[in-house]
């Protein structure tokens, strides 16, 4: 008796959880369609979201070793790897090894990489627009401050 007991508490359980208040669901179909919108808008240019998000932070900086880059955007070590070969395949970055710790990756946005990033970028604010469009100018600002919230930022 007691194992058909737990099987309805474990069913009553499962019936409790609401996929459409998962904040992991609802996160993830946001990621998805602000992915798919920047694809649409600034996906010409030939980035992908992360590698958008890490030129910009380099031309932002100038200069910064590759692990300082991969935690300003918030990647691990391997996926900042990825990213990084990338752009540097393209051109849009260039490595040099630092002169005090020749371990260390000092990564510099080239003019290319410079002239790509500018002209991605309204395109890629256009993205962020279409996503938000459904939002009040207050309930945008509150959004994204409860994001940066929840994000740790």
């Amino acid at each position: 008796m007691s194992s058909q007991v737990a099987h309805i508490d474990a069913l009553r359980y499962e019936a409790d959880y609401r996929l459409d208040e998962s904040v992991g669901h609802l996160l993830r179909r946001a990621h998805q369609r602000h992915v798919a919108q920047f694809q649409i808008r600034a996906g010409d240019h030939g980035l992908t979201p992360p590698q958008f998000a890490a030129l910009l932070r380099l031309v932002e900086l100038g200069n910064v070793t590759q692990n300082r880059l991969g935690r300003l955007v918030a990647m691990d070590p391997a996926t900042i790897q990825g990213v990084v070969r990338r752009l540097l395949a393209r051109e849009l970055v260039v490595a040099t090894r630092d002169p005090m710790d020749r371990r260390t990756v000092v990564l510099s946005p080239t003019d290319s990489g410079r002239l790509v990033a500018s002209a991605a970028s309204p395109r890629a604010q256009s993205a962020n627009e279409s996503v938000l469009a459904c939002l009040t100018d207050e309930e945008r600002t509150k959004f994204l401050a409860m994001l940066r919230r929840v994000a740790g930022a």
